[in-house]
């Protein structure tokens, strides 16, 4: 397929209107409608549909135009990389990863010190978890990726290099409206009778394994798809949930988070390619340390034993 046409079908869809996005491509409205056209042919269906303002995406043409942008964005990037090289410019983008709770809190301090080092440096952010992540770094799609031993933990894989970053203290997050609202910590007993909500498989684990160790239950019974969602329950009263100390600096307002006597952790590392590293890669995780350091999560200098 050719991008140029996939450019014309993303231009339609954005401006609403064939004329429009003929004008802003310098071409005639006959010769965009051809290229919607063939590009309908193309796929087997019809990607838009005309409405009394212009045109919109059909639900298989707005499917289409994510996937088309995405494509269309990563060309760019690509011709600009070969454009770099041919203009003796070789600083490559810089791919980042990170899980949720490090991508939301600590991981956006740390590229702020870096390009405050380096200067100018092109950079992306993808949240996901660790296991996620492992695989892109493997895939080539990440430079470096911040991920933790949660359960499931993480898989020994001579394809990366693997640092310790410290440990993270589990906190409890509560409606700033809480009995226990403003504690420095409290006993995993005293929630005994909360409702609480989970996002992921490994956050739930250590708080089932955290209150087994006190010979309590936690009664996990909601689930969110993910951290905003968890934090939101939180915030309407709905549930408590255990969350990443990490994260208790980025936390909304009209939560509050308190600690918990001999809390769970989980070990926080980087994870690089052993081969073609980023140049960059081990000054961020210089800068992470330096954050995460100053974050008092830090449980001690040397990695646990999680084998």
């Amino acid at each position: 397929m050719d991008l140029a046409v996939w450019r014309a079908f993303v231009t339609v869809c954005r401006v609403g209107s064939l004329s429009a996005a003929a004008a802003e491509l310098n071409h005639t409205q006959s010769a965009v409608s051809r290229q919607i056209a063939g590009l309908e042919r193309q796929l087997g269906v019809p990607l838009v549909e005309r409405h009394a303002r212009g045109v919109r995406p059909t639900p298989a043409g707005e499917v289409f135009r994510r996937h088309a942008l995405a494509t269309l964005h990563e060309a760019d990037r690509a011709v600009r990389a070969v454009r770099d090289v041919r203009e003796g410019v070789c600083d490559r983008p810089l791919a980042i990863g990170a899980t949720p709770s490090l991508a939301a809190g600590i991981v956006p301090e740390a590229v702020r010190g870096l390009l405050k080092q380096t200067g100018s440096l092109r950079w992306s952010l993808l949240p996901g978890l660790s296991a996620q992540l492992h695989g892109r770094v493997i895939a080539g799609d990440l430079d470096i990726a911040f991920v933790t031993d949660a359960p499931p933990g993480l898989a020994v894989d001579p394809r990366v290099d693997r640092r310790f970053l410290g440990l993270d203290e589990m906190v409890v997050v509560l409606p700033a409206d809480h009995p226990l609202a403003g504690q420095e910590s409290v006993r995993i007993e005293a929630l005994a009778d909360e409702t609480w909500v989970e996002d992921n498989d490994g956050s739930a684990a250590l708080l089932r394994q955290h209150a087994a160790r006190a010979g309590a239950s936690a009664h996990i019974d909601l689930t969110a798809a993910d951290l905003p969602g968890k934090l939101a329950l939180v915030a309407t009263g709905h549930a408590i949930a255990l969350i990443p100390g990490v994260l208790t600096s980025a936390l909304r307002a009209d939560v509050t988070a308190v600690g918990l006597v001999d809390p769970p952790t989980r070990g926080v590392y980087t994870i690089t390619p052993r081969r073609d590293t980023h140049p960059r890669a081990a000054s961020l995780h210089d800068q992470l340390a330096r954050v995460f350091a100053g974050s008092d999560q830090t449980g001690n200098d040397k990695a646990p034993d999680r084998s």
